[in-house]
């Protein structure tokens, strides 16, 4: 296995934004499949989250998060009786994701504010260098 070279703020920076971007990419599918429905409970959408892994760089002693991957939630789906839907089953019912719009809103409005912060955090440790190189 090829070493990696060390991490620096500017990786670890890149990782993190990229994390954010997974989140907020689960809350905006999460968003786009409130309401729909299926005609089984196992058919009916659930909602996906992000998960975070640390990442330990023993070389800098430098720790940052990256995405490890998505699960779905183990949230039931909601049952609800409608005879008229075309998807409704034998006893007349419908299930619906169980999907919290107005918690997908924070999840997306946290996740873009985490990432604006990343940003003034890469664009101020650039100023910060090119402040440095001047003064030499």
């Amino acid at each position: 296995m090829p070493e990696r070279a060390p991490m620096t703020l500017f990786s670890m920076t890149t990782r993190a934004m990229s994390a954010q971007m997974v989140r907020m990419n689960a809350a905006t599918s999460n968003l786009a499949n409130a309401g729909s429905v299926s005609s089984t409970e196992e058919g009916a959408y659930r909602p996906i989250r992000t998960v975070f892994a640390v990442e330990l760089d023993r070389a800098s002693g430098l720790a940052g998060v990256t995405s490890s991957g998505l699960v779905r939630a183990e949230t039931a789906a909601n049952k609800r009786h409608d005879p008229s839907h075309p998807l409704a089953d034998a006893d007349g019912n419908v299930f619906e994701a169980p999907v919290d719009e107005s918690a997908e809103m924070i999840e997306i409005m946290e996740s873009a504010r985490q990432y604006q912060n990343l940003v003034q955090a890469l664009q101020t440790a650039k100023q910060l260098m090119l402040e440095t190189l001047r003064s030499q």
